[in-house]
């Protein structure tokens, strides 16, 4: 499909206009013709906007895709793999900006937690770990005080009282260090008291299941999730072929980084060999979707079964007791009815199982289901490249859900065709 371009807009920094680059993205199933129409038209424009924006573009590039009942109803691919070499502004080398096509990986970012949660879920399933057993069972640092009280499930709903973050990249010499760091990171709150969105907590968790199955998250993930959903492009440490396809992310000389392309954009987790809990995978807006399929078809999908009904049921049930309250609802792993990602998708249902969930991505990325509607909404962006500070794309997800929300309620709008 022909990307359509906004004309007459300036760049700053002596860069390309991009009104006169035609970018295509070809689909590559049949079923997807019927996006071809008044929805992706829609959708284009609401990523080209990103990408023209003055006076500096939110991303250099985006594809979003949106599934109603199981079905592709629009899906658009705008701009490139990179734009910028630097924070200055210097245009990166044109053998990297590639246009970006429905086969483009993205950094997932924290979307990584879901893959996380999912895996520790089937070990819970198999009877492995218990979602209420304190964590001290398996490992020594969380034993004695109120250490003891950091359970599974806290980890998952982020009321553990583990800090949000530590500087494991700058504070620790190595990955032993820094592992030990993570397990022995001291609590900022009573287990179960507060919400306090913490990383930190799921790199414990990621510990945890490799600290249970003696195998590495990486391995776990694949066999358990992606191996069996047929997630081919989706993992930890894309291979050097993907790399070729994966979007830049963010200008990163304070660690020595440079420009990151194919490597985990979150510091802490970069410093742990790239598979951490908190993030780490990389995927394509197609096999994203395709996972949430899954968790919207409650376990399963096409007939492969990766978590039983109950647990997702449970999974994606509002976990927080009515006394915590920190402007959504939580889950296991799952954010759920949270406006500021979901948009109008976050007034469908009640927290009590029926109202959308998902989950965002610090790089510029977000998946949302909504099973009422029957929707699975992804957006992949690179809106930290080159920097973190420079956009922030929250009014692109809710564009996109509201879009979204009004494919659900007319699916059969007539379609035109792409010019």
């Amino acid at each position: 499909m022909t990307v359509r371009w906004r004309s007459g807009d300036e760049y700053q920094n002596g860069e390309q206009d991009m009104s006169t680059v035609d970018m295509k993205s070809k689909p590559s199933d049949s079923n997807l013709r019927a996006c071809y129409g008044a929805f992706v038209i829609e959708l284009e424009d609401l990523l080209a906007n990103g990408v023209t924006a003055t006076p500096r573009p939110w991303f250099s590039g985006a594809v979003g895709l949106v599934r109603w009942r199981g079905e592709t109803r629009a899906l658009a691919a705008v701009g490139q793999t990179a734009r910028y070499a630097d924070l200055d502004g210097t245009p990166a080398p044109e053998h990297l900006c590639r246009p970006v096509t429905e086969s483009t990986l993205f950094d997932l970012a924290s979307i990584t937690k879901l893959f996380v949660t999912t895996t520790l879920l089937t070990l819970v399933e198999e009877g492995r770990l218990d979602l209420d057993e304190p964590i001290a069972t398996w490992l020594p640092s969380f034993r004695g005080s109120d250490r003891t009280g950091v359970t599974l499930r806290r980890l998952l709903t982020h009321t553990s009282g583990l800090p949000a973050l530590l500087s494991l990249w700058t504070d620790w010499p190595d990955r032993e260090a820094r592992a030990a760091a993570v397990l022995n990171a001291p609590l900022v709150n009573p287990p179960g008291t507060t919400f306090e969105y913490s990383c930190v907590g799921y790199l414990v968790a990621g510990l945890l299941a490799t600290q249970v199955t003696g195998r590495p998250l990486p391995e776990l993930v694949r066999d358990r999730v992606c191996g069996p959903l047929g997630l081919v492009d989706t993992g930890y440490l894309p291979s050097p072929s993907q790399v070729e396809r994966t979007a830049a992310t963010e200008y990163q000389p304070y660690v020595g980084r440079g420009m990151v392309r194919g490597s985990v954009h979150d510091e802490n987790s970069w410093s742990l060999g790239g598979t951490g809990g908190n993030a780490g995978i990389f995927g394509t807006a197609a096999e994203l979707a395709r996972f949430g399929e899954m968790l919207r078809g409650h376990g399963a999908v096409d007939g492969v079964r990766v978590l039983s009904e109950d647990t997702v049921a449970e999974m994606t049930r509002d976990q927080l007791p009515a006394s915590i309250e920190p402007g959504f609802r939580h889950g296991l792993g799952v954010r759920i009815a949270d406006p500021q990602s979901m948009g109008v998708l976050a007034g469908s249902g009640d927290a009590g199982g029926s109202a959308a969930f998902g989950h965002t991505g610090f790089t510029g990325t977000s998946l949302v289901v909504d099973s009422r509607r029957e929707l699975v909404v992804v957006v992949l962006t690179n809106r930290v490249h080159p920097s973190r500070d420079w956009s922030d794309v929250r009014g692109v997800r809710c564009g996109v859900a509201a879009l979204a929300a009004s494919i659900a309620e007319d699916p059969n709008q007539s379609k035109v065709n792409l010019p």
